[in-house]
């Protein structure tokens, strides 16, 4: 065969397709190893799960409590999960009992309260430590993520919010006392929807 010849350009097209079709599903793994989609944490009723089954979608992750000034966020965020789920979002709220013990419930009334006083339908998962040296890893990687002032760290309190892309990137944090449907936080999350 000779280089002009149409067979070498078929060749030459299918070893390129190769190539692409290599490099596509390259960058599908790596988007789908991003720390926090990796690091095992259980749901509120035990099971196990990850950030990663929300690959794809965008996730607002906050820590909640259900006996905090700032319990009624629960339907702000509540309103972010149903107005936005058909677009990709999920809320996944993670209870802490490490502020002021504000949330001293079981897994079990924790859902109740939730369900009951605030109607929510998200994600709950199990309740952990967000700081100190039992910190869970999630928010071991969380925490590295800065605030609109360059501020990493410890959460502050509870209802401190991060914002993960679908492709498993924290984007944004929002600090407890940033409401649910405060501009910055709505505007994050339009920019990071995937439809």
């Amino acid at each position: 065969m000779r280089p002009g010849d149409s067979t070498s350009g078929t060749q030459s097209f299918l070893s390129a397709q190769g190539l692409l079709n290599a490099h596509v599903l390259w960058a599908t793994l790596v988007r789908m190893t991003t720390p926090v989609q990796n690091i095992s944490i259980n749901t509120l009723g035990g099971t196990p799960t990850s950030l990663g089954e929300y690959d794809g979608r965008a996730v607002l992750v906050v820590n909640v409590a259900s006996k905090c000034g700032l319990t009624p966020q629960y339907g702000g965020l509540e309103k972010l999960a149903t107005d936005y789920a058909d677009r990709g979002l999920t809320v996944v709220g993670i209870p802490c009992n490490q502020f002021m013990g504000q949330e001293p419930g079981t897994a079990e009334e924790i859902e109740t309260f939730c369900s009951t006083s605030y109607g929510v339908t998200f994600p709950l998962l199990e309740k952990i430590e967000v700081n100190g040296e039992n910190r869970h890893p999630l928010y071991g990687e969380l925490t590295k993520a800065e605030d609109g002032e360059g501020a990493a760290g410890d959460i502050q309190w509870n209802f401190e919010k991060f914002l993960v892309a679908p492709d498993g990137t924290v984007v944004n944090r929002f600090r407890p006392r940033t409401e649910p449907d405060a501009p910055e936080v709505v505007a994050a999350i339009e920019a990071v929807l995937p439809r």
